[in-house]
């Protein structure tokens, strides 16, 4: 992918810089849209041997314990990206002796899975701070095995269009950098390789007493990533400014006088077909790719 073809509004050097510090912990969102994206599982038939849990810190912990309790059986790869974030993963997923979980599956394995070695990559809400997100998806592409399949969730457009109404009106700079479309994220998908993408989308309205409290929330959530954000540091008064406007303009009369803003949820599905053969003039078929092709062709007969 080509720098041109990256997100416009994302700051690769911000975005490097939130990732490597950003704070070790699950945020309540994630957990919420985790629980919502494991309740999806349901439909798919195909219990995985292995599976890939990308970021699981930032992802959500206690939606780690529920895909887990799903599939008990399944082998565990976890990938923190982050390095600050491994040791709080090994240590909050490191099974006790005594508990019968560990000598079924055994205690999760750290680091990057190998290419082609896990039936299902689970990636919550983590593909929208991507600097480049169609190098990240090629990533999760090669994780996986033959008919495996991708679960991820991300925030869509919608996402705090309160707080960029806020901020346009008062001639400030963006309040964030510019979610991808659920339509793109599927062309994405399909560019690297995926087949029968499905997506899906909703809405989830936060609710806060304090403009302290909101803010405290999105600082947990992410940063601004945009490249025209404020410059540098704002002072005190710009503070205490910032948090009487969001007084006013983001009470909710239907919320009982809270601070209302919108997060849009995105989530995708797609499965990992058999490679295909390139036809040209002269074509060479190894026996590995004529046995790939021949189990698939049995399981579609």
């Amino acid at each position: 992918m080509t720098s041109s073809e990256r997100p416009p509004t994302i700051d690769p050097v911000a975005a490097a810089r939130w990732h490597a510090a950003a704070p070790v912990v699950s945020p309540w969102l994630h957990e919420e849209v985790a629980r919502r994206m494991e309740d999806r599982l349901q439909w798919i038939r195909q219990a995985p041997e292995s599976w890939c849990h990308w970021d699981a810190v930032r992802g959500g912990l206690q939606a780690h314990a529920l895909v887990s309790a799903r599939y008990p059986k399944a082998r565990c790869q976890i990938y923190e990206t982050a390095a600050h974030c491994e040791n709080s993963a090994r240590q909050a997923l490191a099974k006790p002796w005594w508990s019968p979980a560990r000598w079924s599956a055994g205690n999760p394995q750290l680091g990057m899975p190998a290419d082609a070695s896990v039936q299902m990559l689970w990636a919550n809400m983590a593909l929208h701070t991507a600097a480049d997100p169609q190098a990240l998806i090629a990533q999760w592409h090669r994780a996986l095995a033959v008919d495996g399949y991708l679960m991820f969730s991300c925030l869509g457009p919608d996402t705090l269009r309160e707080l960029h109404a806020v901020y346009a009106e008062l001639g400030w700079p963006p309040a964030g950098h510019a979610f991808t479309d659920m339509h793109d994220w599927g062309d994405m998908l399909v560019h690297a390789g995926f087949a029968e993408p499905v997506m899906d989308m909703e809405r989830i309205t936060l609710t806060f007493a304090t403009p302290e409290r909101l803010v405290q929330e999105l600082r947990e959530l992410g940063c601004n990533l945009h490249p025209d954000r404020f410059p540098s540091l704002r002072g005190r008064r710009w503070r205490e400014k910032l948090y009487q406007v969001l007084s006013d303009r983001l009470a909710d009369p239907q919320q009982g006088g809270q601070l209302a803003l919108t997060f849009e949820i995105i989530y995708g599905h797609a499965f990992k077909p058999a490679p295909r053969v390139r036809v040209s003039s002269s074509s060479a078929v190894s026996l590995q790719d004529m046995r790939t092709m021949l189990r698939q062709g049995g399981k579609e007969n």
